[in-house]
């Protein structure tokens, strides 16, 4: 296979140092074109050492002149802001774009790549909470493929290897239940925020080992799930599987089942992705069934983490109302990690954000900004 030329998009973050585990191990097939990272310079010059990318983008452009001192000897290009981060996006060099950011500030880059063309490996679910006609269209029209980076949309990715021409009756997405499965509202009035980043399966960062703890994180992949695969509501369950084995499951309408399975090691759908339609050799660990003497399933608690029903709601609802969802809850998991409100306050001011802000049923792109504005003026407000 020919090699491959990679952007990532947020190379200091857990996806994004995973990639560059997954490409270090393949350099015969896969070099570094671009790295971004937004404020972790000493990181960003670090991993640009190592691999030598054609360019970096330095988000916070007070941190620029440090990066380029440093980075210009080795024929690195350093460019630094939100604007030079969609510019890069042209650059003929690169083959395929790992969007591994966090949040809604992946939105913009992601879209300004496709339109340039390029095939994009998605790690950053936001994208299509927030936008997901505007995206899934846009690829479309350019044929653009989005590859999915999260392990359950990869897992029913893979399920759906050689079963496109099949209807899909359901599928289930798994959920390890993070650190305070069957727990009750009075044990989650009191938990602190040490205890919900202990993640009992997964490393993470902080952002999404919370959105982990209250559901929030599987209402997110539910949403992008409809976009991904192009699924009615209906058509998405979350069962709880508490030891991430298990994927996630498709069925199909004559009733059978395929599931994708393996330890929770977010390398390998980093790595399908990046190198699909192949499956790269790896040494990843393997998994032994007598390590796993039972693997078991649970309903998901809605009416305990509310989150998942809210992220449900948004979907029904459509238009820019899981973009109220989605910027509501970065603001008030920033506000938890900052220790300014607790863990079950969160539900609620997300809730009440979307009864006060204002509800566009087709917005366009530039409402999709605004509306973004508006929630987090309100969920600071409610703070």
């Amino acid at each position: 296979m020919s090699k491959k030329r990679i952007a990532i998009l947020g190379s200091t973050g857990s996806v994004g140092t995973q990639a560059l585990q997954v490409i270090s191990n393949n350099r015969g097939i896969a070099e570094v074109e671009l790295l971004t990272a937004q404020t972790n310079a000493d990181l960003l010059i670090k991993q640009a050492l190592e691999f030598l990318p054609n360019a970096v983008v330095i988000g916070d452009e007070n941190l620029y002149k440090g990066v380029n001192e440093v980075l210009t000897p080795h024929h690195i290009k350093v460019f630094a802001g939100e604007a030079a981060l969609s510019q890069v996006m042209e650059m003929e060099t690169i083959d395929i774009v790992l969007t591994a950011v966090v949040g809604f500030s992946g939105l913009r880059p992601t879209l300004k790549a496709i339109e340039a063309g390029k095939q994009i490996a998605l790690s950053n679910k936001e994208t299509l909470v927030v936008a997901g006609e505007l995206i899934t269209s846009s690829a479309k029209e350019r044929g653009v493929n989005i590859y999915p980076v999260d392990s359950e949309h990869s897992a029913i990715f893979q399920c759906l290897a050689g079963e496109f021409h099949n209807r899909i009756e359901k599928i289930y997405l798994t959920a390890s239940g993070g650190p305070f499965r069957n727990k009750n509202i009075d044990y989650l009035s009191k938990v602190t925020k040490k205890e919900a980043l202990r993640h009992p399966n997964w490393s993470m960062g902080n952002k999404v080992t919370i959105d982990s703890a209250t559901l929030m994180n599987k209402g997110l992949e539910v949403i992008e799930a409809k976009w991904l695969f192009g699924l009615r509501q209906e058509q998405i369950d979350v069962i709880v599987h508490p030891q991430s084995i298990i994927h996630s499951i498709v069925q199909f309408e004559d009733g059978s089942m395929k599931a994708q399975m393996g330890l929770p090691d977010m390398k390998l759908p980093i790595q399908y992705a990046l190198f699909y339609p192949n499956r790269i050799k790896s040494e990843f660990p393997r998994f032994n069934f007598s390590d796993y003497t039972e693997l078991t399933f649970e309903t998901a608690d809605i009416s305990v983490f509310r989150n998942l029903g809210l992220a449900y709601e948004a979907m029904r609802k459509g238009g820019n109302m899981p973009c109220i969802l989605n910027a509501s809850n970065e603001i008030v998991v920033d506000a938890f990690l900052k220790d300014r409100i607790s863990f079950i306050r969160m539900p609620d001011i997300i809730e009440k954000c979307m009864e006060l802000c204002s509800y566009i049923k087709h917005p366009a792109i530039d409402d999709y900004y605004e509306t973004d504005l508006e929630a987090r003026r309100i969920t600071n407000t409610l703070i």
